[in-house]
């Protein structure tokens, strides 16, 4: 059925037929378009509006509704000459005109071609995307942006934000394993590896500076300016600080043990990333395998990174600094005594404390013994002996029934959820 009606109580003698005819066109066709048109008030005051119609989708891709704005530009038609178009009354209509918001306006600028087919998302960006405030359950049309822009919810840009997150779990694994076991990065593959991601994460900050973004009214930001300005005030400097090439400076070999200390530890900044990666993946918590697979990634990183911190705790009280003498008393000598990897004093060469086990059983070694923890299985094989040692092992076992507390709680609210309760 037509849907002219809708406007037709406003129009008058003087509307124009034929742009009356393209409203009713507009609506039957489901079509994004706007018009200047002349309508009327109660009081058959005359008056022109600019009007913007846009369909709004479903997810199906149905029109479910009509968003239609409204826009007085009579103040620029003059003449249409009545009482209060004179002194201050035409001055403030004026003024509204001028200093109304148009953001709305530009964001819904048409785009349409007569017997086109409106645009349809990508599926795959529907599926895939980051974002809870990205995409809204019911959509517009494409906003119109300039050349060298790229809007945040399109393909190319959900994949991209694919191999972000990708990386930064990357980052989130290596960057506490190498700034703990001091690892200098004299590995080819691995050095030209991390090259490689601190060049992605480079340019995807010049992507984000390209890169629309939503604003505080739900509208799509897509002037340059604006863009700018919001990553300067927001994650530009985490970003930059994440992508220096910490790796590649930490490998010369002339480079002072305290320098390279530092950045190794200025590479934990990059984990501030994941702050990022925790809003995007918000959007999954409504789904509960989603949910399953996030919290097994989360308990899995959590135990990896006190695993690197309990190894830095027995590498620091393995050897008494002031006495210059191997604690018996700590996980790491005890590990390497079973081993059959004792520590030894080098009395004729370096002058320094040699010996133990390998990093990599190590590593092992410090992820069974915080696993273990955290499920509060605790076999006892592996136990902390030092004070430092047992005030850590207090920390994880709080942390592990917070994080039994909360799963069991997430568990039963899916449950009563599922059964309507």
């Amino acid at each position: 059925p037509s849907l002219s009606p809708l406007f037709s109580f406003m129009y008058g003698e003087l509307t124009d037929k034929d742009t009356t005819e393209k409203v009713r066109l507009t609506f039957e066709n489901y079509e994004m378009n706007s018009f200047e048109i002349l309508m009327y008030k109660k009081n058959r005051t005359p008056v022109w509006f600019f009007v913007k119609i846009a369909p709004i989708r479903n997810e199906q891709e149905k029109v479910v509704l009509f968003l239609c704005t409204f826009s007085d530009i009579t103040a620029f038609k003059q003449p249409i000459e009545d009482d209060s178009s004179k002194g201050w009354g035409k001055f403030a209509r004026l003024t509204r005109a001028l200093t109304s918001s148009r953001g709305v306006l530009q964001q819904l600028q048409p785009t349409v071609h007569k017997g086109e087919n409106v645009h349809k998302h990508s599926r795959l960006a529907e599926v895939l995307q980051l974002g809870s405030d990205i995409l809204p359950q019911y959509k517009q049309e494409t906003p119109k942006t300039p050349p060298h822009i790229i809007l945040h919810y399109c393909l190319f840009k959900t994949t991209w934000d694919w191999v972000i997150l990708i990386l930064t779990f990357y980052t989130a694994i290596m960057v506490p394993y190498n700034v703990s076991f001091k690892t200098k990065q004299n590995n080819v593959a691995w050095l030209v590896v991390d090259s490689i991601v601190d060049v992605i994460f480079l340019v995807d900050i010049v992507l984000n500076f390209h890169t629309t973004f939503v604003g505080p009214a739900g509208e799509v930001i897509s002037d340059p300016k604006l863009i700018r300005m919001n990553y300067l005030k927001t994650w530009f400097v985490i970003d930059l600080l994440s992508c220096l090439p910490y790796d590649v400076i930490n490998a010369f070999e002339n480079v002072d043990e305290g320098i390279s200390s530092l950045f190794s530890s200025l590479k934990v900044v990059r984990l501030l990333r994941l702050g990022r990666v925790a809003r995007k993946l918000d959007h999954y918590i409504e789904y509960g395998a989603a949910v399953l697979v996030l919290l097994v990634c989360v308990f899995g990183l959590a135990a990896h990174w006190l695993a690197c911190i309990w190894y830095s705790i027995g590498d620091y009280e393995v050897i008494d600094e002031e006495t210059n003498v191997v604690r018996m008393d700590s996980w790491l000598y005890i590990l390497a005594e079973t081993m059959g990897r004792p520590y030894r004093f080098n009395t004729t060469g370096s002058g320094k404390w040699e010996g133990g086990p390998n990093k990599d059983s190590v590593y092992i070694t410090s992820l069974y013994f915080t696993m273990t923890s955290l499920t509060s299985i605790g076999f006892g094989n592996i136990a902390p002996t030092t004070d430092g040692e047992k005030i850590f092992a207090v920390a994880m076992m709080m942390i592990g029934c917070e994080w039994n507390a909360s799963f069991l709680a997430r568990q039963m609210c899916y449950a009563f959820k599922s059964h309507n309760v």
